[in-house]
């Protein structure tokens, strides 16, 4: 039988039909989402229906979907604003106002995060603060992958979430399965109505046409299911955002907000540092030379491994891990000799690792044990980061064939709900590239030129 995966993203919204039994994809659709850090959630249902995934046929479908996203409804479920998304950081006042209210320590033991501009709560807090009459006739508060299964059900009966898109929001904890509607009153001034925060194997009801409903996902769980993330691996993304996770038996406990005590869409813990620059500091260094995404790989991989001394701080849409929302890029070390495009480019590749690697010792300091990594996304196409990676890393990189994994971690959980089995259905996992540290001495040098950098600029 045929399942349907929806990645409904950031940037667009894909669909992937897939054999229920071996996880062959079969059919796949693709349609853009409006740019901008606040969208009309009827364009993703739009680009939902663009790209096939009302079209009917299947016999389950599951949604997986960017996170954090405020869908703020009134009383007669229509949405009061446009959603607020992740990457929209206005609500960085509100995050320090919340922190300082309840204590950097009281968040991350009750809810297993501390607040950034990211998380819903703080975006119901600035509605709150700044919006007061769109916050007084907020009476349900969804997300955005709660909205699209719901809708997929004809907006019938009570919208339904899970467990690892309830943990990015601030107000649930993963550790108890509870919400915490006294830290959203706190946010908006109001209590709300919430999803019903279903198992992972759950059915979140039906179609007009009979499909099977998933309970649906975050982004980052249905892409760990996707690829079969096993113990000792960590997946690295680099997309819009550049995120950094890994499997865990029990949550985590990080005051300094670094990481969040994520869940993941088995039941399990998915701890994830995420940094807001990731593939869009490649792209904007690409127009500042006047060139395309493969003519910077071409310039950052011919030029010297270190990049001549150039370091980013690639602080361009401010920045979550660490919590900089305010801050600006910096680029740092120029000379002469190094101001060429070649380094520039390098540097730009280097400067997202760098930010990624520092996410990865995060991990690493709250007990991931990470061996392996697993490269996905949009950035990883790059043979200069493919290659550049295990060594700023320090540890080999396994790079996947291409793939929507979100979509098909969705449809693997669709086919999971499907069987009622006590496991999900075992895919093959998809072939990996394999690259290994080279074992120069550059990656040490850069990371603490890096270090120094981000000190100097934003930790004085």
């Amino acid at each position: 039988m045929a399942v349907v995966g929806i990645d409904s993203s950031t940037q667009s919204c894909k669909v992937l039909t897939v054999d229920d039994d071996t996880g062959r994809v079969l059919r796949a659709g693709q349609a853009p989402h409006p740019d901008g850090t606040e969208v009309d959630p009827e364009a993703w249902w739009r680009a939902l229906a663009d790209a096939g995934g009302t079209a009917g046929g299947a016999a389950a479908i599951g949604v997986g979907a960017q996170q954090h996203g405020m869908v703020a409804l009134d009383d007669a479920d229509r949405p009061v604003r446009p959603a607020l998304l992740w990457n929209d950081v206005r609500s960085a006042p509100q995050a320090e106002a919340l922190t300082e209210k309840y204590g950097a320590d009281g968040w991350a033991a009750s809810v297993g995060l501390v607040p950034v501009a990211s998380y819903t709560v703080t975006k119901l807090a600035w509605l709150a603060e700044h919006e007061p009459a769109h916050a007084a006739r907020v009476a349900r508060v969804l997300l955005p992958h709660d909205w699209l299964t719901w809708r997929l059900r004809g907006g019938r009966g009570e919208p339904t979430t899970d467990r690892s898109d309830a943990s990015g929001t601030g107000y649930f904890s993963a550790a108890t399965g509870d919400y915490r509607h006294d830290l959203l009153t706190a946010a908006l001034g109001h209590d709300a109505a919430l999803p019903t925060v279903l198992a992972p194997a759950a059915v979140a009801g039906e179609t007009a046409d009979g499909a099977l409903l998933a309970a649906g996902a975050g982004d980052n769980a249905a892409a760990a299911l996707g690829l079969g993330l096993s113990p000792g691996e960590a997946v690295v993304s680099i997309g819009t955002s550049g995120a950094v996770f890994a499997l865990a038996g029990s949550p985590v406990t990080d005051p300094t907000g670094a990481v969040a005590s994520f869940a993941d869409a088995t039941g399990r813990f998915l701890p994830l540092s995420c940094t807001l620059n990731a593939s869009r500091v490649l792209a904007a260094t690409a127009r500042m030379l006047g060139t395309d995404l493969a003519g910077l790989d071409a310039l950052a991989t011919s030029a010297a491994p270190d990049a001549g001394g150039l370091t980013l701080l690639p602080y361009l849409d401010g920045e979550r891990t660490p919590n900089l929302p305010d801050a600006t890029g910096s680029l740092l070390g120029l000379t002469r000799a190094a101001m060429t495009p070649e380094n520039l480019a390098r540097a730009s590749v280097l400067g997202v690792l760098c930010g990624l690697a520092d996410a990865l010792d995060e991990l690493r300091a709250h007990g991931a044990a990470i061996d392996t990594v697993l490269l996905i996304g949009g950035g990883s196409r790059s043979a200069a980061i493919r290659v550049a990676a295990p060594d700023v890393f320090g540890v080999p990189v396994l790079v996947p064939e291409p793939a929507e994994y979100v979509a098909l971690g969705a449809a693997r959980q669709a086919a999971w709900a499907l069987s009622g089995a006590a496991e999900p259905p075992a895919w093959p996992r998809p072939d990996a590239t394999r690259y290994e540290p080279a074992g120069a001495g550059w990656p040490a040098e850069l990371r603490a030129r890096y270090r120094a950098a981000r000190h100097r600029l934003h930790e004085r």
